[in-house]
C-alpha cells in the first residue's frame, strides 16, 4: 500500500492519462500498469501483480477487469471504480471524437493508412505486455521453461491453445510451478 494522502485522486490522475495511450485495449497498457503500481507508487509486489492479471483474465469480462483490481487493492470500492472509469472515460470519449471524424474522412485515404499504420504499434504493445507477465510470474527455470513452450506450441503447431491453458493449469495444481 500506499503512503499517498489521496490514493483515489492518483489512480485517477494515473489511468486516465494511461487510458489514452492504450493503443489496442487495456492488455497493451500491462507494462505501464506494472511500472505505475509496482515500481512508481508500490501499491503491490510483482507477485501480486501476477496474481492480479491472472484473475482478471480468468474472469468473464471485459480485460480491463485489471484496472478495476488494481484500484480495488489500493482504495477499496472507490479507489475500484475510481480506476475503472478514469481508464475507460477518456478512451470512450477519445473514440466517440475520432469515430466522427473519421466518418466524415470516409472517402480519403489516410483513415485506412492511419488504421494500418496502428496494427503493428498495438502488436508490440502486446507483446511487451506478455513479457512482462512473463517476468513477474515465471520465478524458476521450470515454470520460464513452461512459459516458453505455451507461447510457441501453437505457432509451431495446431494444438488448441485451450489445451495448452489446461495442461498449465494441471501443473501449477501438482505443484510443479
Amino acid at each position: 500500500m500506499s503512503a499517498d494522502p489521496n490514493p483515489t485522486a492518483t489512480l485517477i490522475w494515473t489511468f486516465g492519462l494511461m487510458s489514452l495511450f492504450a493503443v489496442g485495449g487495456a492488455n497493451s497498457a500491462i507494462p505501464e500498469m506494472h511500472r505505475a503500481a509496482v515500481d512508481v507508487h508500490h501499491w503491490m509486489t510483482d507477485k501480486q501483480f501476477a496474481d492480479v492479471f491472472a484473475i482478471s483474465q480468468l474472469s468473464p469480462g471485459p480485460n480491463v477487469l485489471i484496472v478495476t483490481l488494481i484500484g480495488y487493492s489500493v482504495a477499496g470500492v472507490a479507489g475500484a471504480l475510481a480506476a475503472t472509469v478514469a481508464m475507460c472515460g477518456p478512451t470512450a470519449l477519445l473514440a466517440y471524437c475520432v469515430s466522427r471524424f473519421l466518418e466524415r474522412s470516409r472517402h480519403a485515404s489516410w483513415p485506412v493508412i492511419l488504421q494500418a499504420a496502428l496494427v503493428p504499434l498495438s502488436i508490440g504493445l502486446m507483446a511487451a505486455s506478455g513479457l512482462i507477465v512473463a517476468q513477474t510470474s515465471d520465478q524458476s527455470w521450470v515454470a520460464a521453461l513452461i512459459t516458453i513452450v505455451a507461447a510457441t506450441l501453437p505457432f509451431a503447431t495446431r494444438v488448441n491453445p485451450l489445451w495448452i491453458l489446461l495442461a498449465g493449469g494441471i501443473l501449477g495444481f501438482a505443484g510443479v510451478v
